[in-house]
Parts: C-alpha cells; sequence; structure tokens
C-alpha cells in the first residue's frame, strides 16, 4: 500500500467505521455539526501522525484562545471526507496528494505547486486547503548508508548504472504501480536484479534492508526508521512519486483569519525531519502526542 493510499482504507472498512460509530453519541467521533458555540472541531485519520498533526493543529490554535474540539482516529479518507465536506468537522491534516487522489483519480500533477493548484480546480467549493507546509511522508526509494556510499547513490538516477546488481523490496503492490517499479523504469530507466515482496513499509522491509537482504527498499519519509537506522532516501527530481506535502483541509465558511494564520503557521515550521523526530517520540519512546506536541510548537515559537 503506497503513500497514496495509506490514509485510506477499503470501502468495507469505511462501511465498518460508520457502523461503529452508531447514533452519534458523545464519544462518537463523528458526531457533532459546526463544532458548536463557535468552536473548531479538528479532526484525525486513524493512524497516529494523524492524530499528532491534528493535535498540533489544535494546541496551535488554543494558544490563539480559539475553543477546540478533537475527533481523532475517525478512519478511512472515505469516511472523514465527507465529515468535512458536510461542515461536520472544520480542520484536518491531509496529505495534498492523496487527497487529490481522492478527488480526481486521473490527475498526473507531481509537484507540490501542480498539485495543489489542481486541488484548487478539483475541491468543491466549500472546502479549501491553506498553505502546505515542508513536510511530506511519501514513498521513497531508500538505502543503507554503506549502500549509497558504494555506489555513490544521491538520487534516483544515480541508480541506474548499478540497479542490476540491487534486489529491492516492497510491498507486492509496489510492483505493479506507477508510483513503484513501473514508473521507476518508465522514468529512470531502473531494472532491478530482483523485486522481493515484503511488508508495508515496516519491520519486515526494515530488517531485510539492514541485513543486506534486499539494497534498496520503498518506504515512507516520515517513517522513524530512516533516521533511527542512519538509512538514505534518494532524491527524485522526475517526481515519479508525487507530492504529499502535509496540509490543512478547512471547511471555508467556518475559519475565521485567525484560524487560518495559526494553522498557516504551523505549515511554515513543519518539516519532513520534524516529522521524522516526533514519529520516533511516539513509537521508541512512548511519549504521548499531547506532549510532543506542546514541546514542538514551543519549540518553533508557536505556543
Amino acid at each position: 500500500m503506497s503513500r497514496m493510499i495509506r490514509g485510506a482504507a477499503v470501502l468495507v472498512t469505511a462501511v465498518m467505521a460508520l457502523t461503529a460509530c452508531g447514533g452519534g453519541g458523545d464519544g462518537d467521533p463523528l458526531s457533532g455539526g459546526d463544532g458548536g458555540g463557535g468552536s473548531i472541531t479538528i479532526g484525525g485519520a486513524d493512524f497516529p501522525e494523524s492524530g499528532l498533526i491534528g493535535e498540533i493543529y489544535a494546541q496551535a490554535l488554543e494558544a490563539k484562545k480559539v475553543k477546540v474540539e478533537r475527533k481523532f482516529s475517525i478512519g478511512s479518507r472515505e469516511v472523514y471526507y465527507e465529515q468535512v465536506k458536510s461542515g461536520a468537522i472544520q480542520v484536518f491534516p491531509e496529505y495534498n496528494g492523496a487527497l487529490l487522489a481522492h478527488v480526481d483519480k486521473e490527475n498526473p500533477a507531481g509537484t507540490t505547486q501542480e498539485v495543489d493548484a489542481a486541488l484548487k480546480q478539483k475541491l468543491p467549493p466549500e472546502l479549501e486547503i491553506l498553505n502546505p507546509s515542508q513536510a511530506e511522508n511519501k514513498d521513497a526509494l531508500v538505502v543503507t548508508a554503506a549502500t549509497a556510499e558504494k555506489y555513490k547513490l544521491k538520487s534516483i538516477e544515480d541508480v541506474k548504472p548499478v540497479a542490476g546488481e540491487l534486489v529491492v523490496g516492497g510491498p507486492p503492490e509496489f510492483k505493479t504501480r506507477q508510483q513503484g517499479l513501473l514508473g521507476l523504469e518508465k522514468v529512470y530507466g531502473l531494472k532491478f536484479k530482483e523485486f522481493k515482496s515484503l511488508d508495508t513499509a515496516g519491520p519486515i522491509t526494515v530488517s531485510n534492508l539492514i541485513k543486506g537482504q534486499i539494497q534498496a527498499a520503498d518506504l515512507f519519509t516520515t517513517d522513524a526508521a530512516i533516521k533511527k537506522n542512519n538509512f538514505v532516501p534518494l532524491a527524485d527530481p522526475k517526481n515519479v512519486f508525487g507530492a504529499q506535502n502535509v496540509v490543512p483541509l478547512v471547511y471555508k465558511a467556518k475559519v475565521d483569519e485567525t484560524v487560518r494564520s495559526a494553522l498557516n503557521g504551523v505549515s511554515a515550521k513543519l518539516t519532513t525531519a520534524h516529522l521524522q523526530e516526533m514519529n520516533t517520540e511516539i513509537s521508541e519512546k512512548k511519549t504521548d502526542p499531547e506532549t510532543i506536541a506542546k514541546n514542538w510548537l514551543s519549540q518553533n515559537g508557536l505556543a
């Protein structure tokens, strides 16, 4: 499963999530309308990074004296997108490329500027994206530091002369996707020695890369394993892996300039390296997201 669909589950999961929400009681992550009493309702998807970014947004708004309600761990994009569109949730941490794929599956936009321009054309009039951050959680072709040094690899372009010596690993679908081996061969001319089907940027893939059972892997750019193991994500100048910038998706009628300014302030500071560090705090040190968000906002002059 690539980063393009990481935030979205299969339809069965979406239906189950809706069913589980029941009648919309106080504990229902989809309950509530406009946040009530002028408050802003911030959502989050069903993976830790989304909730972390949502918590950063929430505390940034609270620092501006905005009343906030949190509704995290909602589920897949099929579930939460409609909630934002209806105004039940007013702010949601999104990834611009994945959001574009949801609203316009055939759009070829690749760069941040292209993706954001396409979103501004394709989103319904009640929705808007604010400023994108530098932070991206996207697929990347990753090698160990030793492999990067041995073959002088900095960019995917550098892999072409040696691809025939390398085994690449990733989830099964990586073999047949444009944002995978098909795109790497078509755009960069890469023909690897072998593809090894593993898990989705998980411990099996990481273990194989560390042990040299594969020499390149499909990982996600904010994964804590990259920093922990000193892996090297190779640059992708031709954008096989399209932009996946973290960006606030908002329900326009319910966000004022105070909210916009606070959220854009977060985007101006948030980087991929920051997300790597914070994801490490969650996964390795088991620090709670509230503390991580508070510390990050303080360190960046936003609280």
